[in-house]
């Protein structure tokens, strides 16, 4: 029996030390310089991503969206529609942003495969117990004639 509560012991206490032990989430030192690439096609491609992240999301010059999403842009995000016109109705209200200098946006990775741009970045959450903590967030385009012309993100139904 004692064996046994030891071995159990052990075994929350292991368990504890995963469960505490995560890092920190932290953006890239030089996030502009993600959004280039050698490769001409990449880097294209990864600067129509940099301008949804800065001057749609961040900025929210949601009037300019058609310079970077396509009229039919297929969303998978559970709580927009698709269409270009879906999302700028769902951001679209958001009060532009004071500064749109530069990216803001905590970003951790930025890779460019195909047709296809995934921007990785730190999301800030809380748990149960209301204590902070950070994990990342994706989002990732299809990139269709120089535009976005689908999305994916990990969104849920609230």
């Amino acid at each position: 029996m004692k064996i046994r509560f030891i071995v159990s012991i052990t075994v929350a206490l292991l368990f504890a030390g995963v469960v505490f032990a995560q890092e920190p989430v932290k953006p890239a030192e030089d996030v502009d310089a993600l959004f280039h690439d050698k490769d001409p096609q990449k880097n294209a491609s990864k600067q129509v991503a940099y301008h949804i992240e800065k001057d749609l999301l961040q900025c929210n010059h949601w009037d300019e969206a058609d310079k970077w999403l396509t009229e039919r842009y297929i969303q998978h995000n559970p709580q927009v529609k698709s269409g270009r016109a879906g999302v700028v109705a769902f951001f679209g209200s958001r009060p532009k942003a004071a500064s749109c200098e530069k990216l803001d946006a905590p970003v951790v990775a930025v890779l460019a495969d195909g047709d296809l741009v995934t921007v990785v970045t730190v999301a800030h959450r809380k748990d149960s117990k209301g204590d902070e903590y950070t994990t990342t967030w994706f989002d990732m385009w299809r990139i269709l004639g120089g535009k976005a012309d689908e999305h994916w993100d990990p969104a849920t139904k609230p």
